[in-house]
């Protein structure tokens, strides 16, 4: 194995460019969808969505096995090579699904309302996210963590300053703002394929594995992701039909309301998010080592503190979230209160999911994942139709509400479901854990409101400073 930086080394740069990154996104969330508005912003959620959604599904969860694998193989160039293949072979199958879809009258019910060319641009968006993802996994699995997020400060640095320039040149448009994604993507998969070049003993052109060894690396990846292929396929069809039936239901502006309160709540996760993939790596080579022990340590370390930080962030803007709202979208977005409101609970508790799900990866436990995302994608489906739907066909009609509830509703539950078996395998308490979710929350809520409170009889006159001073 290549010498990587400590884990605390790694851990700061990747927290450094999210936090850069999040400097940066408040800025980009400043102005586009105002600029854009909310039924315009909702397309392009929803196309993006969509394609990403298909995406996922076609990976079948072999990214995540090149990860884990490349993690405890670096030397396996062959493994490089054979994942190329798998990645020609999906792309080609996304367009030549997209081609046929638009070329006959699919579309119309796939896409409602959307024009061709964003269809297409939206595939590639999709395509090239995908890709800048694995060239992320390969350059951390690796041990590159450290160069890696430094070509993505970069990266989103130079985004800040072309959607400012696009604003304030009056070039900002939905044709615009998905040029504007194919450039930052690109700049950053190229620069991080440099750094992993660079950096290990990678050569150009690659080896080229035998037939028989192919075929040995096919084996081994069908063992590790076909469990999860059901999974990829049912979170398909639901990831897809749930924005669906929003936007049937709906419209684009609910569609656009859900987008933006999504978004605000993904600065909540922002510490968590920095971790998952490195603590994957580290369970990874614990549990290759049959060092449970070490695994039982990072989980206690790491876990509940992260989901601290993320419930601080998420009930201080909870107290703040029609405000916060009106700062990103303007008086436009004023009707998604609610549902910005509700799905900031969303990443509180996707701290927990994303770290347990690092953990049953790391462990081989696929079909237990499987198994698990298969029940709470199968039972959310019937939930959205309920809250979505129009109350003459026997739903709640509560549109972008509705589907933040079920988002909300469904992560807890299967969250602490495999909270449960991640606990149970390290020889953990579960009730300290779950305990310490409910009672952050609940003393959070309670201080942010307190807080608020205070400075509000306070500060005069309101704004952006009494938030600051609300916040420490």
């Amino acid at each position: 194995m290549m010498r990587s930086a400590p884990l605390k080394t790694r851990y700061f740069y990747k927290l450094m460019s999210n936090l850069v990154g999040l400097v940066a996104n408040i800025g980009i969330q400043a102005i586009v969808p105002r600029s854009l508005g909310p039924e315009t912003y909702g397309n392009f959620h929803f196309l993006t969505n969509f394609f990403n959604q298909v995406i996922s599904f076609l990976d079948l969860g072999t990214s995540t096995a090149f990860y884990t694998k490349l993690s405890k193989r670096q030397n396996d160039h062959g493994l490089i090579t054979f994942y190329l293949i798998f990645m020609v072979t999906v792309l080609t199958a996304l367009f030549v699904m997209v081609v046929i879809s638009t070329s006959t009258s699919a579309h119309n019910t796939l896409w409602p309302g959307q024009k061709l060319q964003y269809i297409y641009y939206a595939a590639f968006y999709g395509a090239l996210l995908w890709v800048g993802r694995i060239c992320t996994k390969a350059g951390d699995a690796y041990g590159l963590t450290v160069g890696i997020e430094k070509i993505t400060i970069l990266q989103k640095v130079l985004g800040l300053f072309l959607i400012l320039g696009l604003f304030f040149t009056n070039y900002l448009t939905l044709e615009t703002y998905f040029y504007y994604y194919f450039i930052i993507i690109s700049f950053m998969a190229v620069g991080q394929i440099w750094i992993i070049i660079r950096s290990t003993s990678l050569i150009l052109p690659l080896v080229r594995p035998s037939i028989a060894k192919l075929v040995s690396y096919l084996k081994e990846f069908y063992t590790y992701s076909h469990p999860l292929a059901m999974l990829a396929l049912v979170t398909l069809i639901t990831g897809v039909l749930d924005r669906w039936l929003l936007q049937t239901f709906a419209g684009s502006a609910q569609q656009g309301f859900y987008s933006l309160a999504y978004q605000i709540g993904t600065v909540c996760f922002i510490f968590s998010q920095s971790m998952t993939a490195l603590i994957q790596r580290e369970f990874a080579i614990a549990f290759g080592k049959k060092d449970l022990q070490e695994m039982a340590r990072l989980f206690r370390r790491h876990i509940p503190t992260l989901y601290f930080i993320s419930a601080y962030l998420a009930c201080f803007i909870i107290i703040h979230s029609s405000d916060v709202l009106f700062f990103f979208g303007g008086e436009a977005y004023a009707g998604g209160a609610l549902t910005a409101t509700i799905m900031l609970f969303f990443p509180i508790h996707m701290t927990y999911g994303q770290l347990s799900n690092s953990l049953l990866i790391a462990t081989d436990q696929t079909r237990l994942y499987r198994n698990l995302g298969i029940i709470s994608v199968l039972v959310g489906l019937p939930v959205t139709y309920y809250l979505i739907a129009p109350i003459t066909e026997n739903g709640l009609e509560l549109g972008s509400v509705g589907l933040a509830i079920k988002m909300v509703l469904m992560q807890f539950i299967l969250v602490n479901v495999m909270l449960y078996y991640n606990t149970k395998l390290l020889k953990l308490s579960f009730l300290n854990y779950f305990t310490h979710q409910v009672g952050s929350v609940v003393i959070l809520l309670t201080l942010a409101f307190i807080s608020n409170q205070v400075v509000l009889i306070l500060i005069e006159p309101k704004g952006i400073l009494e938030m600051v001073i609300g916040f420490f």
